[in-house]
């Protein structure tokens, strides 16, 4: 197996976390839905911490997305 494969199925197996994120992000809205059919009067307090959540899991998604970049591109 040449390294070119190698880098090539590290890359693929590093793509995994994109995928957690995106179940991450659903998961924040999800509950952010739910969360303002029960009490509508909090929208703003349930707003911003919802947009913190989606922020820091789009972090991860985005370290990950590096990760993959580094593995083709530099090595």
């Amino acid at each position: 197996m040449s390294t070119e494969a190698a880098k090539l199925i590290g890359a693929g197996c590093a793509t995994i976390g994109l995928a957690g994120a995106g179940a991450g992000i659903g998961t924040v809205f999800g509950a952010l839905v739910t969360a303002i059919a029960r009490n509508p009067s909090q929208f703003k307090q349930l707003q911003s911490s919802a947009l913190l959540g989606f922020a820091l899991t789009e972090a991860i998604a985005l370290f990950a997305l590096m990760v993959v970049f580094l593995l083709l591109f530099v090595f």
